[in-house]
């Protein structure tokens, strides 16, 4: 072998081993470094309704609204707060690692709206009086104070001048007054009674107050804080009203990320694993470059800025699959070139040619479907779509350069050029060129028809829908809800409840009853079943939740988690996912159409069409609970089973340009899709696998947290495989069938003659 060819390898090993230096030295960095989201570090995300403080009112630009809302979170001193606007009147704030949930709550919402007012109830000053930044805690006999800077000194001594010369001097300091509600009357009744009242303090004014001033009261040291804290951050220009919230704990959000993480890595091995087995030498270049890979979408994210949530984790362990599929596809190809009789080398570069079409087309669907999730989607879906887009970007790069880089140095190094088999397959599917061979391997698929055997899934799936409406039918008969809705879309109230013992679900169901609430739904899970989910189809208000959450504290000794959904996120939910779903439809439609043909892209939308409604009916028939989740579920399997029908049609397309795209009858055309499904049915059932094998051990061994999001990515990836093959290309076929010859075929021939037959005079004149 020349000395260049063995450069070649040496390349190959170099760079082999400098990528596993490279992730072994700062992997252990890169995952430590993470920023956690609140599912996984505890914390909680609330979304306001924003409207103006008084009715008739316009609405401040909501960017100003977002800057008083972060100035009150510096105060927490919560590390890179989430603020997202939505819509014209709508903020989400995502808080990961807040201790305190309630003292965040308390500081987000409040307007702090600082006023001094008579006995009366007129206002005497606003907080434009006060300095800048100029409450403190102070102490005043031992006791915790908070003292303010006075800045319009000559209007607050002329104010407590004029106060001081009334009957009754007494000057009440409110924090955020509600003119409708509020009164010192009422409140003063409760001071008789020995209730604490609403105001903060009602101070006697003798004489003009030239100086600072203090504002005393029953406070804690924190109580006073807090106060002095939110005078410092200004009044909130607006009202928030919560319309929806999800606090987790952080005991939750620990162990939620220890699992999943365990599970993914055991995933990625078990995908290694099998690369190695089936595909021999390519196979280990692949299993090389997957943790290439899960290192290159970690660090990218994370100089995003990106929030890792468990959604995401399963987005990246998803995408694991997707880049082992592009690998299966180059592979798959290679094998098809050596049993041409082709050699390494030349095997190698045309089976990486040949897939590089495929590939591109097929991560460009789902490219569209990410995208679209990412424009419109929110919360979760949005993280979600975040990630499937970074792990797509990093599978073009590392299957289609670096496998392709480290493939072809294996090809031109001449080590291999007579070991053939070392890429799984057999010699005797090899011809043997010199004695004239042509063709000594014989695909044993093309004994299967595919088109025949169609209609018994086809079948299978009508059956599955036909289930599902007599489930809904016989819940509605009996006095039960048609749909198991979660409270994401039904509105309502989820409460986590964590023990240190076992619990039970009439013990819980009775406690909740002890406090006025009667759950619909009660859950046990965790390890011995330490922990409940209660679902309560109400969505309580903040006062009573934080009521609610303290006793159970009190009894259960832990902080439980809450997520509260009204009615009017629930019903945006709704509408949004299936704006997000037909949107990411067209958007493919369009794009298959352009690259292919109409009716291809009709056969792909059909085929999705299906593996929504199949996973939904899968979900009615064993009363899963349809959540918000399961939207992020639907729009990642229409970018998984968009890629699956797009390697099949590539495969039909390559076959219908060998008969030069001519009408075929009903016999020439089942053969044709026939074999195109025979062709690609070892590769489909490959990338099946290996985009299963990280989703069960999410399933099995990953975070109960995520659950529902894996078993329906499970039940989509099934019907999402056999849909390609036996409804998308099935509909393309009839289709086919039955669609009208081009017309401008009939064009150009007509052209043609009229050229062949035109006389020029003088020339082919034959008069």
């Amino acid at each position: 072998m020349k000395h260049k060819n063995k450069s070649r390898f040496y390349v190959f090993c170099v760079t082999v081993i400098a990528l596993l230096v490279m992730v072994s030295a700062f992997a252990n960095d890169v995952i430590k470094n993470m920023n956690l989201g609140l599912d996984l570090r505890g914390g909680f995300e609330i979304v306001y309704e924003v409207t103006p403080l008084e009715e008739g009112q316009e609405l401040p630009s909501m960017t100003v609204v977002v800057a008083s809302i972060r100035k009150r979170i510096d105060i927490l001193g919560v590390n890179e707060p989430e603020i997202v606007i939505e819509g014209d009147n709508r903020i989400r704030v995502q808080l990961a690692g807040v201790t305190s949930q309630d003292e965040a709550r308390t500081v987000i919402s409040s307007t702090a709206n600082l006023t001094f007012r008579d006995t009366n109830d007129k206002l005497l000053m606003d907080a434009t009086v006060l300095s800048e930044g100029g409450a403190s805690l102070q102490y005043q006999d031992g006791k915790p104070v908070v003292s303010l800077k006075i800045k319009d000194k000559e209007t607050f001594y002329q104010v407590t001048s004029d106060l001081a010369k009334q009957s009754n001097s007494l000057m009440i300091t409110w924090l955020d007054f509600n003119e409708e509600t509020d009164s010192y009357e009422k409140e003063y009744a409760k001071v008789l009674k020995g209730e604490n009242p609403s105001y903060i303090s009602a101070a006697t004014v003798n004489s003009g107050i030239n100086g600072d001033a203090v504002i005393s009261g029953a406070f804690t040291e924190d109580e006073a804080r807090t106060l002095a804290n939110l005078i410092n951050s200004g009044s909130l220009p607006v009202k928030l009203t919560e319309i929806s919230s999800n606090v987790v704990s952080a005991e939750l959000g620990v162990s939620a990320y220890e699992q999943t993480m365990v599970a993914g890595g055991i995933g990625i091995l078990l995908v290694m694993l099998f690369m190695v087995l089936v595909y021999r030498l390519p196979g280990a270049v692949s299993a090389v470059v997957l943790p290439v890979y899960v290192f290159a979408v970690l660090g990218i994210y994370r100089l995003m800025g990106g929030v890792f949530t468990l959604p995401g984790i399963a987005a990246l362990v998803l995408g694991v699959g997707m880049t082992v599929d592009s690998n299966i596809i180059t592979f798959e190809r290679i094998k098809e070139e050596l049993r041409l009789g082709r050699s390494v080398e030349a095997a190698c570069l045309n089976g990486q040619k040949m897939s590089l079409r495929t590939i591109a087309d097929a991560q460009l669907t789902t490219f569209i479907a990410a995208f679209v999730m990412y424009l419109f989607g929110t919360g979760a879906v949005k993280g979600f779509a975040t990630m499937l887009m970074v792990t797509l970007f990093c599978t073009a790069f590392v299957s289609i350069l670096l496998v392709r880089f480290l493939m072809t140095c294996i090809a031109k190094s001449g080590l291999f050029a007579d070991k053939k088999t070392w890429f799984c397959v057999k010699m005797s599917e090899i011809p043997n060129v010199n004695k004239g061979e042509t063709k000594a391997y014989e695909n044993p698929f093309y004994r299967l028809d595919f088109v025949k055997i169609a209609k018994y899934f086809v079948g299978f799936s009508i059956a599955v829908l036909v289930v599902a409406l007599l489930t809904v039918g016989f819940h509605a008969a009996n006095g039960k809800e048609p749909l198991n809705l979660g409270i994401d879309f039904a509105s309502g109230t989820k409460i986590t409840v964590i023990a240190d013992d076992t619990l039970d679900v009439k013990e819980v169901t009775a406690k909740f009853k002890e406090f006025g609430y009667e759950p619909s739904r009660v859950q046990l899970t965790g390890e011995g079943n330490t922990s409940a989910h209660v679902t309560i189809k109400q969505a309580i208000e903040q006062e009573q939740l934080l009521e609610l959450k303290a006793d159970l504290y009190e009894y259960y000794g832990h902080e439980a988690s809450d997520s509260v959904v009204t009615p009017i996120v629930g019903r945006d939910l709704v509408k949004n996912a299936i704006y997000l779903t037909l949107l990411a439809w067209a958007c493919m439609l369009v794009y298959i159409s352009v690259r292919f043909e109409w009716d291809y892209a009709i056969g792909c939308i059909v085929a999705l069409i299906h593996d929504v409604a199949m996973v939904f009916s899968v979900f009615v028939i064993f009363n899963f609970e349809i959540n918000s989740n399961l939207i992020a579920v639907f729009l990642a399997i229409i970018g998984y089973s968009i890629n699956n029908s797009i390697v099949v049609f590539d495969f039909i397309r390559e076959a219908m340009k060998e008969k030069d795209n001519v009408k075929l009858n009903a016999k020439e055309l089942f053969t044709l899709v026939n074999h195109a499904l025979a062709d690609t049915f070892t590769r489909s059932i490959y990338s099946t696998t290996t985009t299963l094998l990280p989703i069960l051990a999410l399933l099995i061994l990953g975070s109960e947290s995520i659950f529902t999001f894996n078993f329906a990515m499970l039940v989509g990836l099934i019907f999402g495989a056999y849909s390609s093959l036996f409804i998308a290309a099935q509909v393309w076929c009839r289709l086919r069938l039955h669609a009208k010859p081009k017309k401008e075929k009939k064009k150009k021939k007509r052209k043609k003659e009229d050229l062949e037959e035109y006389i020029v005079p003088g020339i082919n004149d034959i008069r």
